[in-house]
């Protein structure tokens, strides 16, 4: 596969402090990519050395199968474009804002006139051409921002916390332009956030980092899936328990959580331990299921969250379990508020952390 940048043992340090420590990293050509982490973990100042506004201490950056050095860097910085968390808009209207890339490239009148409108209509501001950016609202200026990249055609898109200041709406509608630019123009973008449920929604993989360096890198599914002691050092994660282990005979592990609920599982941890469960991991049912699943509780269901294909429910077996299920499944099963169910899991799918 094609990658949009690579960068191979990246590090930058400031003052003796190691931001960014020897990073190797592929984005591939037309793909979202997160980067993970919480503030201080290094998002930021890699995004600058990807978009050629800071140089790395020591390691190489390829963009587009080219080597950045002193003669392309240049050049090579027309093809990406970083919008900062806090937006930058000219005090002048819609349309010279995001006409200026385009201007700066002596781009045809006519052709301007084009891009500007594509643009505009993708990030849903059709119409606004004539208004002072200035006085829109924060997410309408994001919006702006985006337009000015997508209308010179940028090949690579870095975001820095692009929602961190917005509402839930605008924060939503800024989620949906980047996933309608990726998914229409093909743009490549980097999107550095700390918002676990951002990095579960958008991206098609996550490098998750901390303190500096990529600990991890896959799929969202992936990631969360299998939680790791860097996500779960910054991240309030659905269906972590804390309790005090005990060896069984058979060579599993039962894990006392509280509440009368035992978790048994196959590692073999001792003492106080951590755990996770994938909500997808577990079944969700209206019966006792007959299976080899060592882990089997009864609850009743408290909160129901739509999602869209996938519905989340939140169910009280004494300790509160998040469960994923389908939304076919949801409709199929007939379930809803305070109704009896079963949750099955295997002592595999208990994991220590």
């Amino acid at each position: 596969m094609t990658n949009t940048a690579e960068l191979r043992s990246i590090t930058k340090t400031f003052d003796e402090t190691k931001a960014v420590d020897d990073v190797n990293l592929e984005i591939r050509q037309g793909e979202i990519l997160a980067l993970l982490g919480p503030s201080g973990s290094g998002k930021t100042t890699l995004l600058k050395i990807m978009a050629l506004i800071e140089q790395p201490t020591s390691g190489e950056v390829y963009l587009y199968d080219e080597k950045v050095n002193e003669k392309n860097a240049e050049r090579l910085r027309l093809n990406c474009t970083m919008i900062f968390q806090k937006t930058t808009v000219f005090n002048t209207n819609v349309f010279d804002n995001v006409a200026y890339g385009l201007k700066v490239r002596k781009t045809p009148k006519e052709r301007i006139q084009n891009e500007v409108k594509q643009a505009l209509k993708l990030v849903g501001l059709d119409g606004f051409e004539n208004r002072r950016a200035r006085r829109l609202s924060g997410g309408e200026q994001q919006r702006v921002a985006i337009a000015r990249a997508l209308a010179i055609n940028t090949k690579l898109l870095l975001l820095d916390e692009p929602t961190a200041n917005l509402d839930p709406k605008n924060a939503s509608a800024i989620e949906e332009i980047i996933a309608k630019a990726n998914r229409e123009k093909g743009t490549t973008v980097v999107i550095a956030t700390h918002n676990m449920f951002q990095a579960e929604r958008i991206p098609m993989r996550l490098a998750l980092m901390g303190k500096g360096r990529i600990n991890e890198v896959g799929t969202p599914a992936e990631i969360f899936g299998k939680l790791s002691k860097t996500l779960a050092s910054f991240a309030a994660v659905e269906n972590t328990f804390t309790g005090n282990a005990t060896s069984a005979a058979d060579g599993t592990t039962f894990i006392d959580i509280g509440s009368e609920i035992q978790l048994q599982t196959t590692a073999q941890p001792e003492g106080l331990v951590n755990v996770f469960v994938a909500p997808s991991d577990i079944i969700l049912s209206r019966s006792h299921l007959e299976s080899s699943a060592r882990n089997v509780f009864k609850g009743r269901i408290v909160e129901i969250s739509d999602l869209g294909k996938l519905v989340k429910l939140r169910v009280d077996a004494g300790k509160s379990f998040i469960v994923q299920i389908t939304k076919r499944s949801f409709n199929e099963m007939g379930v809803n508020l305070d109704a009896e169910v079963f949750l099955t899991f295997k002592a595999s799918n208990v994991q220590v952390i």
